[in-house]
């Protein structure tokens, strides 16, 4: 099984699956607005704007489940993103990605790309492994999602090619894409 065969909840409300992507290199995040890794956004756009013509597709995918971060609806949620942060990628309906409503394609990409890791070299990671630890330690056991920002890349063919967990900013990500985008 591939992300292919994944339905994907559209924002008004039609679900259809992943192959409307099929060709495009995919980055899939777990998106919340007030949360302070949405500083995030600003990077997400500008790559998005940078490669779109070349086939990169960002997918925001909303999800409330680590501190509240992502309150109201599906739709207060886009027109915020988009009023706040500029944002023109393709927002989704909100998701579980942890737990049992877990949406399958979260499940699916948390098993093709278990958690590695946050960069213990770094200070932020550091930050964000002892934050997970002390205040949320049923999220850090496992390959689950550990909090907002969250990011699978996946290539042309539908393959996951990586997980990037919160701490890892948007452009620390660019030439991976760009390795992707070049192989058609």
């Amino acid at each position: 099984m591939s992300i292919f065969s994944y339905q994907v909840p559209f924002m008004d409300e039609h679900e259809s699956d992943f192959s409307a992507f099929k060709g495009k290199v995919l980055l899939i995040v777990n998106t919340a607005s007030r949360c302070s890794y949405s500083r995030q956004f600003s990077e997400l756009q500008q790559m998005y704007e940078k490669y779109r013509d070349q086939g990169l597709e960002i997918l925001a995918f909303p999800c409330n489940q680590f501190n509240d971060k992502e309150p109201g609806s599906s739709a207060e949620v886009a027109e915020y993103c988009r009023s706040q942060f500029q944002i023109s990628f393709p927002i989704f309906e909100k998701v579980e990605v942890v737990g049992q409503s877990m949406h399958p394609v979260f499940r699916y990409l948390t098993t093709e790309a278990p958690f590695q890791g946050y960069d213990l070299d770094t200070k932020e990671g550091e930050w964000m492994d002892t934050f997970v630890k002390e205040k949320h330690p049923e999220l850090h056991q496992g390959d689950g999602i550990k909090w907002n920002f969250t990011k699978f890349l996946i290539d042309r063919n539908g393959d996951v090619h990586g997980r990037y967990e919160t701490t890892v900013a948007p452009l620390e990500m660019e030439s991976a894409i760009q390795i992707l985008l070049k192989k058609l």
